[in-house]
């Protein structure tokens, strides 16, 4: 069944596709956002579930020039509440490389003199702040949050509701591997709120997310 392009359902399919490549592809040096949902089509399977099939245009934040194409699938298994939705994404074309940009904020960190570490710090570690503003200094540590959140708006996400990371609360760095424990702030629709504790490690060139709900 094809759907509008706008239909809220589409829309939180496209969500869950979104936050689980970001999981995977994003970084200090990349956060991708959705820029269009192009089309969506809903099968209905039997004794299974619903199955979305999406067009989606993505966009970087740091490189809002240049788009991205990609397909995604995303199915709701019937009936559950606790299974994370069962998602496959295609890139078409390559995304941009932000193996120096990871390098730079991976050695600036290192480098600090005392570990960071701030919480409730106005115009510094709320990150947006009340007007949705990120200082740019601030802009990588807030990226990471975002690629991280991907994975619990993946695994949280059902049919009938639409995760986003609404806020940065707490940034501690833990050495000798650069370890980011970001406390962080969703939004579910427009009403409910869920706190999740989220560990971005760097080690051997890469970052790992690894959640604490």
């Amino acid at each position: 069944m094809e759907l509008p392009p706008s239909h809220f359902p589409a829309a939180r399919a496209a969500a869950v596709a979104v936050g689980y490549l970001r999981y995977l592809r994003g970084g200090p040096g990349r956060g991708l956002q959705l820029r269009e949902v192009r089309s969506a089509r809903r099968q209905d399977i039997d004794d299974v579930g619903h199955k979305y099939y999406l067009e989606l245009e993505l966009e970087d934040v740091l490189d809002k020039g240049s788009t991205v194409n990609c397909t995604a699938e995303v199915l709701y298994h019937l009936g559950s509440k606790t299974s994370a939705p069962d998602v496959q994404v295609t890139v078409q074309g390559e995304l941009r490389s932000t193996e120096q940009a990871d390098k730079e904020f991976y050695n600036r960190i290192r480098s600090l003199e005392k570990e960071l570490e701030a919480e409730n710090i106005p115009g510094f570690i709320l990150v947006p702040d009340s007007h949705g503003n990120v200082p740019p200094e601030l802009e990588p540590i807030h990226l990471l949050a975002w690629a991280a959140s991907g994975y619990v708006i993946w695994q949280n996400s059902t049919e009938n509701t639409k995760f986003h990371l609404a806020q940065v609360k707490h940034v501690k760095q833990v050495n000798p591997i650069i370890s980011l424990k970001v406390k962080a702030v969703f939004h579910r629709s427009q009403e409910e709120a869920a706190g999740f504790s989220i560990e971005k490690t760097k080690s051997s060139g890469s970052f790992a997310p690894q959640i604490r709900q």
